[in-house]
């Protein structure tokens, strides 16, 4: 068992590192989760031995190191609890996320050759079973027992940990020389990309990618046993995953939300003072203020909008390290008194910072939470480097992505593509030599996205290289960077920017209906309550172009968008259009919207 005053230097693997931790800051909130409308705290010492107890129970089924095991689960105590396990074993964790199509979760078992698999529920098992029954693995076991039991191959979490229990009965010192039998060169996990095109390529990251970083990052940002984090993104996701180990690490509670549609009762319920979030989350809460507030009638209306307003521009002079004066400073104060403090609450009103991290975040929407006293620290990093860069309190810079950790290395090529190098960077692809040539170059790993570093030292994303479009004119189109700008609408729910070859690029817009139909009654027009009516309707056009015209003013002429197309069905991830990770999948767009993009230049 780890030593509850281990260090970085005692430690040769995550849980050896992780589980010392936890048992050094041994709080008895260590980790939370919901059930049946209360909150449930598992103790520093009890998540110990749960995790003891499963590798072992792992151990007695003849998993041995090198075996990869598969995890299947939405974010709960039991997802960190397996993938410790796992991984004190000295076998590899091949998390598979929730919403991977069929065709996926067939090719990542197939591909990562595993042994057996962690499934949650029983939905997912239903969703999961058509891979199962054609691909029969040695071991299916679930978190819940009733699952098990109607299951051939079916095992009970529950009935492993006993079974853990008894093989430590047996042999007292197991699960030592199992733990220290991990050295850091050994292979942690294979986690598959999303893939934007093509097949995913299983990432290779070993237990010394992790724990440098987690390191690194315990050291870079204030963070401590006093802290309280709400578990929000998909625990597949390195972002999230990396996260839940430097939370350990620092001895912070952690409370798993357990579906996105809870996460503002969860806010309020466990006042979180740190979390990790993707824009998309900022963009609806920011919408959903922007609503209610646009929603009042007479002076509440007009104290919102000016509140607003006064915010943005506080929060750019004061992002800008620009002079504030004492007037606007006594408008602030009162806009946060009346407005603000409401947005501080929404939040559960101890959050000192959120770290953001996936796609660009627009400055605007930065400039808001900063003047409510709710600062975004964006960061940076991939599957293939774990986390590389963020934004620090006291050095924030909005539109930046921060400055490296300690130990990371960054560099920009002639071309402009931003080079990572460090003890953080993967081993490569699994099974696949010639594509990990392709991208790790002298110890350089080349991440396909381009930026710059400014001359405050932070670096500074401009887009996906392969996302890049040339118009007709020679210019170059950065579409991520216009497309974080458009979602500051209160119209605009999801868009993709096109134009690849063209004059001009023009944007495909999926609207956010209720304030579409809001914009249309004030305006006096009987709009069709179909949505493909509705997105055809000249008037509801005009209102959301009119939008975008106002938002990318400022940009230069070639990047200014001037003709829209409204789409009556959200992009998913079922429909093909979006990853496991919500990222567009590009190609598909252009494809399934060829004839629409053809009419916006005709």
């Amino acid at each position: 068992m780890p030593k509850a005053n281990s260090t970085f230097k005692d430690a040769t693997s995550v849980p050896g590192l992780i589980l010392g931790a936890v048992l050094r800051h041994n709080k008895e909130d260590a980790l939370n989760h919901r059930e049946d409308g209360k909150w449930l705290n598992i103790t520093a010492a009890a998540f110990v031995e749960r995790v003891k107890s499963v590798a072992l129970g792992l151990a007695s089924l003849g998993v041995r190191p090198g075996d990869r095991i598969a995890l299947l689960s939405e974010n709960r105590p039991e997802w960190s609890i397996a993938d410790l396990a796992i991984l004190s074993l000295g076998a590899i964790n091949v998390p598979i996320y929730t919403t991977q199509a069929l065709e996926q979760v067939d090719y990542i078992l197939s591909d990562s050759g595993a042994r057996a698999i962690f499934i949650s529920n029983r939905r997912l098992y239903k969703h999961v079973k058509p891979v199962l029954d054609q691909r029969p693995l040695g071991h299916l076991i679930f978190f819940e027992d009733d699952v098990a039991e109607d299951v051939e191959r079916g095992f009970a979490l529950s009935t492993l940990e006993q079974k853990g229990r008894e093989l430590d009965e047996e042999r007292p010192g197991a699960f030592d020389a199992y733990l220290q039998s991990v050295r850091a060169e050994d292979l942690a996990t294979i986690i598959y990309t999303s893939g934007t095109t093509g097949e995913p390529k299983g990432v290779m990251l070993t237990h010394n990618n992790f724990m440098s970083n987690v390191i690194s990052i315990g050291n870079g940002l204030p963070i401590g046993p006093t802290d309280v984090a709400l578990s929000v993104l998909p625990l597949s996701h390195i972002f999230e995953r990396d996260g839940f180990y430097v939370f350990c690490y620092c001895g912070v509670s952690v409370y798993y939300s357990a579906s996105f549609d809870q996460v503002g009762e969860n806010l309020r319920e466990v006042a979180p003072t740190v979390m990790t979030a993707v824009p998309r989350l900022f963009e609806k809460v920011y919408h959903r203020i922007i609503k209610k507030g646009m929603s009042e009638k007479g002076y509440k209306r007009s104290i919102f909008m000016s509140s607003l307003a006064v915010g943005q521009r506080y929060g750019e002079l004061k992002d800008k390290r620009r002079f504030i004066s004492p007037q606007l400073g006594i408008k602030q104060k009162l806009a946060s008194k009346l407005v603000f403090s409401k947005w501080r609450a929404g939040v559960g009103g101890r959050l000192r910072y959120f770290v953001s991290g996936g796609a660009p975040l627009s400055p605007a929407l930065s400039y808001s939470y900063l003047a409510a006293g709710i600062p975004i620290l964006q960061g940076y990093g991939a599957t293939e480097t774990c986390i590389v860069s963020a934004n620090r309190p006291g050095n924030n810079h909005v539109g930046s992505v921060g400055i490296p950790f300690e130990g990371i290395e960054i560099k920009i090529a002639a071309d402009g593509e931003i080079l990572v190098r460090g003890p953080n960077v993967m081993r490569g692809y699994y099974g696949q030599p010639e594509a990990t040539a392709e991208v790790l170059k002298d110890g350089w790993f080349y991440t396909g996205d381009v930026g710059y570093i400014g001359k405050n030292g932070h670096l500074y994303i401009t887009d996906r290289k392969k996302d890049l479009f040339k118009l007709s004119n020679g210019k170059y189109v950065a579409p991520q960077l216009i497309e974080s700008l458009l979602k500051e609408s209160e119209f605009v729910s999801q868009v993709v920017v096109v134009g690849t070859g063209r004059k001009q690029p023009v944007a495909l817009i999926v609207p956010d209906w209720e304030s579409l139909h809001h914009a249309l009654d004030d305006e006096g027009e009987k709009a069709p309550k179909d949505r493909v009516e509705l997105s055809k309707f000249p008037a509801a056009v005009k209102i959301v172009q009119k939008d975008v015209s106002r938002l990318t003013a400022e940009l230069a002429d070639y990047e200014r968008i001037r003709r829209v197309a409204l789409l009556p069905n959200e992009f998913t991830i079922d429909g093909g259009e979006l990853t496991p990770t919500l990222k567009v999948k590009r190609k598909v767009i252009d494809e399934r919207y060829g004839e629409l993009i053809e009419d916006l230049y005709s």
